[in-house]
């Protein structure tokens, strides 16, 4: 069995994470994650207070294990959102699009983990200074906003880098991807994409269908003017967005067209106008199945990946 620092870290049988995506990442599934051993994610994104409560409170009916919340501190809700963290005593926040730091003692001091997303070595080091339990280190493969640099460049340097433990993100998938994330020196992975296709996420099924049809090279990165781009699936808002980048249209254009459209696939499955994010392993992605299912297959590909390089004589 595959057990890592990451286990006995957050309380958890597997060392997979399940990722914070917003409008997709409900307690349904993320509770479904947590039962089937790994750490399932509610993410708050841009949803009020209120919504968020609702789904902790759901999650636990629906599981006595560890689950987190993803919080984007962006997001005009971040305050509030994590102090009901906070009251609630959820086990661990993710954070992206911004810096943790001021929030990290506070949070602890109730027994939260905090482990933020980050692109870069620089910001990694940072974010350490400031006490974080751990750090995901997301490559440009991921769904949703990305950075510049591939899980396999940035995952090793991350590592190299930090004392706390390291897990990778961005284009993993199976068990080759956890067996590939734990020769860099993670200890351990975060996975979104193939959970969208869970039985238990409540995507909209128009989602899922263009994610079950996707080819290899069908996820694009749009709005990198702005300074904040995004890895979606290419349709018509694609290339409203590329026209904008071809007549160099100043960032407020970018915004106005972007506002309400991931709300819009996901929820309203909205597969042509709307923003469908997903990662490139989108095209490995052929059936819907259970979280539990999943974890289970991602377990036993990582220990048969092992098992082989040792048996073969690879590994010594």
């Amino acid at each position: 069995m595959i057990h890592t620092k990451l286990c006995d870290l957050l309380g958890i049988e597997y060392p997979i994470l399940q990722g914070g995506m917003a409008w997709v990442s409900t307690a349904e599934l993320a509770a479904a994650v947590s039962e089937a051993g790994g750490l399932g994610i509610i993410a708050s994104g841009q949803a009020p207070p209120d919504w968020l409560k609702e789904q902790i409170r759901k999650a636990k009916i629906l599981t006595g294990k560890p689950f987190g919340i993803n919080v984007m501190l962006l997001s005009p809700y971040a305050e509030e959102v994590l102090n009901i963290i906070r009251a609630e005593r959820v086990a661990v926040v993710t954070t992206g699009a911004g810096n943790p730091g001021k929030y990290v003692p506070w949070l602890q001091e109730v027994g939260t983990k905090v482990i933020p997303v980050v692109a870069s070595v620089a910001l990694a080091k940072r974010l350490v200074r400031n006490g974080v339990d751990a750090i995901i280190a997301e490559g440009v493969e991921s769904g949703g906003h990305v950075g510049d640099l591939t899980t396999m460049a940035l995952v090793p340097q991350v590592v190299d880098a930090v004392d706390v433990p390291v897990i990778a993100a961005g284009g993993i998938f199976n068990g080759r991807g956890l067996a590939a994330a734990l020769s860099l020196g993670a200890v351990g992975v975060q996975m979104g994409t193939r959970f969208m296709c869970a039985t238990e996420c409540t995507v909209h099924n128009n989602i899922k269908e263009v994610i079950l049809k996707a080819k290899d090279r069908d996820t694009v990165v749009t709005g990198k003017p702005t300074g904040h781009p995004v890895r979606v699936i290419r349709n018509k808002l694609v290339r409203q967005f590329e026209e904008l980048e071809g007549r160099g249209a100043p960032a407020e254009e970018f915004e106005k067209l972007g506002v309400g459209r991931l709300k819009a696939a996901m929820v309203d499955g909205d597969v042509q106008f709307g923003s469908v994010m997903a990662g490139q392993v989108s095209a490995m992605v052929r059936q819907i199945e259970s979280a539990q299912d999943i974890v289970q297959d991602v377990i036993a590909g990582a220990e048969k990946v092992l098992r082989h390089l040792y048996e073969g004589g690879v590994i010594k």
